[in-house]
């Protein structure tokens, strides 16, 4: 069933969660404990501070209450797992079906052994690395460089300065779309350059990391080096959706966007980062059409530069 067709849909139920917005269409869902809300607005959600609604926006009370929100779901309505939105362009149409925003329930991190902490799908990726460095867990540092949540870097085998997700995590759970909890491995995962094969409209809960003994003060300073690092060579409070395109191979997205003449390029209030062009910034009131359509720019400069075709790595979702 599509989103449009719930207008016709006689669900003879009534929800129990707390309901925002207009709810003249019927909400296919009961007993549910979290907050639905019809016609979200997303841009606030996203680093970019820009884009359309969700058709519909669940934030669940707990796990159980997810997995009773999907099982009701069905697998029928399109699902979207939303992070911190820090590699996402929300295109201006919005998104169909639901969104799933976890927050609080999902945010915790804990050490479970002497090399591994289990982390909630909320928690930001440097607070892993904040909890595994006082732990003296090393091989987790990398983290603190990379600005998403957990659940968003094992989507996206998320990475930087030579590591991956795909180095440290152990397993994840995951509830797939139609309600069915399950423990993924890092195999299962078939993890590639900032690609995994998780299912469209799975949402990870959970997740395993799993690094190396280490000295808690040398951790800390490799975190502070590659802290420092990032702050010198990125738009750091910006809206700003992060790296924008993949690095192809032998090659850096920022060197060649940068030797087609893009640094600095513009397209209405969106432009090509002057202090890093591989990140597309919203100077103030860009819609994600300019954004989306700067990238686009950029793709087609580079091409006809070089021959080389730059792959987007932010996730562009929803309706033009």
């Amino acid at each position: 069933m599509q989103p449009d067709d719930w207008n016709d849909r006689d669900s003879g139920m009534a929800p129990t969660c707390a309901v925002d917005g207009d709810t003249s269409a019927p909400v296919p869902i009961e007993n549910i404990r979290g907050r639905l809300t019809q016609g979200a607005s997303l841009a606030k959600h996203v680093w970019f501070k820009a884009g359309g609604a969700a058709d519909w926006l669940f934030e669940p009370a707990d796990l159980e209450d997810l997995k009773s929100f999907c099982e009701n779901l069905d697998g029928q309505i399109p699902v979207m797992a939303l992070g911190v939105g820090s590699n996402m362009i929300i295109r201006d149409g919005g998104v169909p079906g639901v969104v799933i925003k976890l927050g609080a329930p999902f945010a915790n991190v804990e050490v479970t052994g002497p090399t591994t902490l289990t982390a909630g799908s909320a928690a930001p990726a440097n607070m892993v690395a904040r909890r595994a460095a006082k732990a003296g867990i090393d091989g987790l540092a990398f983290l603190t460089g990379i600005p998403g949540s957990v659940g968003g870097v094992t989507r996206m085998n998320g990475g930087c300065y030579g590591r991956e997700t795909c180095d440290v995590l152990v397993d994840c759970d995951v509830i797939l779309p139609g309600g069915e909890f399950v423990t993924l491995t890092n195999a299962e995962l078939q993890y590639s350059y900032r690609h995994s094969a998780l299912p469209d409209g799975a949402v990870v809960v959970a997740v395993r990391f799993e690094g190396i003994p280490g000295d808690p003060d040398t951790i800390k300073a490799e975190m502070t080096r590659i802290s420092d690092q990032r702050k010198g060579a990125q738009p750091i409070g910006s809206m700003t959706g992060g790296s924008t395109f993949k690095n192809p191979e032998g090659h850096s997205s920022w060197k060649l966007i940068d030797d087609a003449g893009c640094r600095g390029l513009m397209n209405g209030k969106a432009q090509v980062s002057e202090k890093h062009c591989n990140f597309l910034i919203n100077t103030g009131g860009a819609t994600s059409t300019q954004i989306e359509g700067l990238g686009e720019m950029v793709r087609e400069k580079v091409y006809a530069n070089c021959g080389i075709q730059l792959e987007w790595e932010i996730k562009r979702v929803g309706r033009p």
